[in-house]
């Protein structure tokens, strides 16, 4: 397959992943009565974080824990100025009390915490990886606790997310993230193989390709769910997803490939 026909099939995985996983995200909040700003924390989150997952762990595994790191920092980088940006630019965001009160936060936290883990053991220790996880998993149980608990009737949920039919089933809405996070991963590795290819075709040098479309091919799954959710005007999902997927790039990505082997700053 030629690399432009490629590129334009992985834009339309893409899409259709994006619009499947803001559908069963937003499915899924009713079903389990949390809020969807909880599930974009959260699931959708996780969902879209799964290459640098993989990119991390891979690199680490390898010997490359700079890469590892640098995967991380340079994706927060770009969700809370590219993707921040243009899904403003959309659609006007709404910060929730929540998102002020607590979650941004604890996001800011993470951040703190990185950089004095980074400056007093010029890395991150096996412990201190298992550490970040054990963080993001009480983490988590807090969000979908508390949420549960808080409120969330069936008839406010309905006014909340627009466009979502509460017909679909649990199952059907857990089939369509699991769907939709497999679209994305294939649509963002097809997407970066074919711009990588047409790269190349005109002239332009791995390193630069490095730099570019390989560091913003792992947050391509970030960028599409959460530039459709802005679309369809939920708010929560947008935002959910962005700050959920900075908390799980630190304490859930780092924390994962530090359990695995120490990571060094070169």
């Amino acid at each position: 397959m030629s690399p432009t026909i490629l590129l334009l099939v992985s834009l339309v995985v893409l899409f259709l992943g994006g619009e499947l996983l803001v559908r069963g995200s937003v499915s899924l909040a009713l079903k389990m009565k949390i809020s969807a700003l909880v599930v974009g924390m959260t699931i959708v989150a996780a969902g879209t974080g799964a290459p640098e997952v993989f990119v991390s762990v891979q690199a680490i595994l390898q010997g490359s824990s700079s890469i590892s790191l640098g995967n991380v920092i340079g994706s927060n980088i770009i969700n809370i100025t590219f993707i921040l940006g243009i899904t403003a630019i959309i659609y006007r965001i709404k910060i929730s009390k929540q998102t002020l009160s607590l979650n941004y936060p604890v996001m800011l936290g993470a951040f703190v915490l990185l950089g004095g883990v980074l400056y007093f053991f010029k890395g991150i220790p096996v412990g201190v990886g298992v550490l970040f996880v054990m963080i993001f998993i009480l983490f988590t149980w807090f969000l979908i606790a508390t949420s549960r608990k808080e409120q969330l009737k069936a008839e406010i949920m309905q006014d909340e997310l627009s466009e979502v039919t509460v017909q679909d089933s649990l199952l059907k809405s857990i089939v369509m993230l699991v769907f939709s996070i497999v679209l994305l991963k294939f649509g963002a590795k097809w997407l970066v193989e074919s711009a990588g290819t047409l790269a190349k075709n005109f002239g332009i040098s791995d390193r630069i390709i490095g730099v570019t479309i390989v560091a913003v091919g792992t947050s391509i799954p970030e960028l599409v769910t959460t530039v459709i959710a802005a679309l369809k005007k939920e708010n929560d999902i947008a935002i959910g997803n962005l700050i959920g997927s900075n908390i799980f790039n630190i304490l859930g990505v780092l924390g994962i490939a530090a359990s695995l082997r120490e990571i060094n700053i070169d």
